[in-house]
């Protein structure tokens, strides 16, 4: 081989490698996979616009997935897990708000508004 060779292959070898270095996480049983995996799907990335931290690989994402999956491991519950992580990022972080406070306008906003603008439009007919 030739100088040249072994030095293409180096690079690549080298320059590859971070590719194929993905965080493994590691459960008791396949229930507590399962919830970790849903979880993950279920909670936004604090960073990204509108993904869950499943798709994403930003840094805080990353510690998150860490931290859900040791909370899970630690035998916390769903309701726990997500308490946890409102807590710490606002309630933006979760795909489905809790029934509360400000929350109430995310929840029923839109069928006020709805209901606004049937009504603007049956007396703006009348007229």
């Amino acid at each position: 081989m030739t100088i040249k060779t072994l030095l293409v292959a180096f690079y690549f070898f080298s320059l590859s490698s971070p590719a194929f270095s993905q965080i493994v996480y590691e459960f008791e049983d396949s229930f507590q996979e399962k919830r970790f995996y849903e979880l993950i799907s279920e909670i936004r990335c604090p960073k990204c616009t509108s993904g869950s931290i499943a798709s994403s690989d930003v840094p805080v994402s990353r510690d998150l997935k860490k931290k859900v999956h040791q909370l899970v491991l630690d035998g916390s519950s769903d309701e726990e897990i997500k308490q946890y992580v409102s807590e710490r990022f606002g309630d933006f972080s979760d795909y489905r708000p809790a029934l509360r406070g400000a929350n109430y306008f995310l929840w029923f906003g839109p069928f006020i508004f709805l209901a606004l603008v049937l009504a603007i439009f049956f007396v703006k007919r009348r007229i």
